[in-house]
């Protein structure tokens, strides 16, 4: 039990690392003003900010996910399993509903950690930077906001991570169940990276405009003063304004980072795994912990 946690804390971690960049150029591309866009498009995000800030800008805002990290792992691992075996028996549903549980729950740690990485990765590089790293940036927005300035996005990381941690657990045991991934199978990695890294692209496509939505509401007021009154009022200022594409910005992004994230992620389960348990030891289908869902192959979330 200690050791898959472990493993699959690695791989979270490898998944950051991969992923952050990717999830750097959403943020950027999901807030930025229609009426006057810095980029046209993902690859122009990317070459500008290594142009104006080099490699390291799309690395800003890594502590935060990293940090939370370990608490969200166990917070998920150990809530997706109990809830699993809480409704008695290994089913489709009940993995929705497991993954759900997990996802809910996370929100706790997942919130200010998104909410620190994305003031950070929206700020100037420089001296005249305003947060020094994410622990800063929160306590920061807790003299300036108290618990609800931490807080906030709350509602609609909720929205977001409940129904995409299910769809990501519902889709992972179903791939897994018509893939085959069998004990023994010389082909189980090659299966567990196809289907960690599509569950992640399902599970993406299916809360997107939530994230959106999420991700305005906190970095709301960054740049100027604040626009929006709450979820509703957000959403109803992007329609109005920008149609609905605007709940599809940064969607490019996101999806060319859900794959990889989850193969570094399983790649890296994998290979602590099976080298923790010595080298006559073979992964085992049960063995292999998915991924904490598409935070990490998003963190966001993670």
């Amino acid at each position: 039990m200690a050791l898959d946690f472990l493993a699959g804390c690695a791989g979270g971690v490898a998944g950051v690392l991969v992923g952050h960049p990717f999830d750097t150029v959403k943020v950027r591309l999901q807030v930025q003003s229609m009426e006057r866009p810095q980029y046209r498009g993902t690859l122009h995000c990317f070459q500008s900010i290594v142009k104006q800030e080099s490699v390291l800008g799309l690395y800003k805002g890594l502590g935060s996910p990293l940090m939370g990290l370990t608490f969200i792992n166990a917070l998920v691992f150990g809530v997706q399993g109990n809830t699993l075996r809480a409704l008695g028996r290994d089913t489709p549903l009940n993995q929705f509903l497991a993954g759900a549980a997990a996802g809910a729950i996370q929100c706790v740690i997942c919130c200010p950690m998104e909410l620190a990485k994305t003031r950070l990765q929206l700020q100037d590089a420089g001296p005249a930077r305003t947060y020094r790293g994410s622990l800063h940036c929160l306590a920061h927005i807790y003299r300036q906001e108290g618990l609800r300035g931490v807080n906030r996005g709350m509602a609609s990381t909720l929205l977001r991570e409940t129904p995409s941690f299910g769809v990501y657990f519902l889709s992972y045991d179903v791939l897994t169940r018509a893939l085959g991934c069998e004990p023994g199978d010389r082909l189980l990695v090659p299966k567990l990276l196809l289907a960690g890294g599509t569950s992640g692209i399902v599970s993406w496509l299916s809360t997107y405009p939530v994230d959106v939505v999420k991700s305005r509401l906190q970095a709301d007021g960054v740049r100027g003063a604040p626009r929006y009154g709450g979820f509703v009022d957000c959403v109803r200022q992007s329609y109005r304004a920008e149609g609905w594409r605007v709940f599809t910005r940064g969607l490019a992004s996101t999806l060319l980072r859900a794959f990889p994230v989850n193969a570094a992620t399983f790649a890296t389960v994998t290979v602590v795994l099976t080298y923790a348990r010595g080298p006559e030891a073979r992964p085992e289908g049960d063995a292999v912990p998915a991924p904490s869902g598409p935070g990490l192959a998003q963190p966001s979330s993670l």
